[in-house]
């Protein structure tokens, strides 16, 4: 009942705030990984090379589905505003759920932007089933595709320390942030601006996805001080019934 009743206020908190965004737009912390990223995506555009954004392996039916999602966020608006260039950006992933979400939401992107007959279904793609066929069928897209810039966004273990050193020996810009512990390790040792903890999540509202995405990073903040609150309260309550 306790998990359902925290839900229920999260879920009317975020409907609340997301309408309140939409009248009044918030102003987001400077975070310079998304910067480069915002960068990274106007010059993609103009020199006509590649975004590769690639989701991990995230199984969409377990507790690591989280990282997974905020990444196709993400991608939606991506490939809206990517929809002009020559070269469309390419998804890779390692789950096949993934994969299918990974090609509807580009195809959903391009249809945003009015330019859906430029979609092409083979720009989402599965590179492997196991974490290091999947990192071994990735290596090949950042080598062969004319990439300018990856973005690593989702679930990764230890086969993102290949991903990197491919993305270093061809000299690309590199956006990366896990829910692992693993792969956040090896992302903020490579990473200039490497993205920590929960800014993994507020990616849709750092390349503009919506309100509804700014108002998640409001929903975020308070429900931690609701904790934190009730850790307080819960300290005080049983120090008094001891003394």
């Amino acid at each position: 009942m306790v998990a359902l009743g925290f839900l229920a206020v999260a879920a009317i908190l975020l409907v609340a705030l997301t309408l309140w965004r939409r009248r009044s737009p918030g102003v987001l912390r400077l975070i310079e990984a998304y910067e480069q990223l915002n960068r990274s995506i106007g010059l993609a555009v103009e020199s006509g090379t590649r975004l590769h954004i690639s989701l991990g392996r995230g199984n969409l039916f377990t507790t690591r589905a989280g990282s997974a999602l905020a990444g196709l966020a993400m991608l939606r608006r991506l490939a809206e505003r990517t929809s002009v260039s020559d070269r469309p950006p390419v998804v890779t992933s390692g789950d096949a759920s993934l994969a299918i979400l990974s090609q509807d939401t580009l195809q959903s992107g391009y249809r945003a932007a009015g330019a859906e007959d430029q979609y092409r279904f083979t720009t989402g793609r599965l590179t492997g089933l196991t974490p290091f066929s999947y990192a071994a069928g990735t290596l090949s897209t950042i080598h062969d595709e004319n990439v300018s810039a990856n973005i690593f966004i989702g679930d990764f273990g230890t086969e993102s320390a290949l991903l990197v050193e491919a993305s270093d020996r061809e000299n690309t810009s590199l956006i990366a942030a896990s829910d692992d512990l693993s792969a956040q390790s090896v992302f903020y040792a490579a990473s200039q601006e490497p993205l920590i903890g929960e800014e993994l999540f507020a990616a849709g509202a750092y390349v503009g996805a919506g309100a509804s995405h700014e108002a998640s990073l409001n929903v975020q903040d308070i429900l931690r001080w609701l904790i934190i609150l009730a850790i307080l309260i819960g300290s005080v309550l049983k120090l008094g019934s001891s003394l």
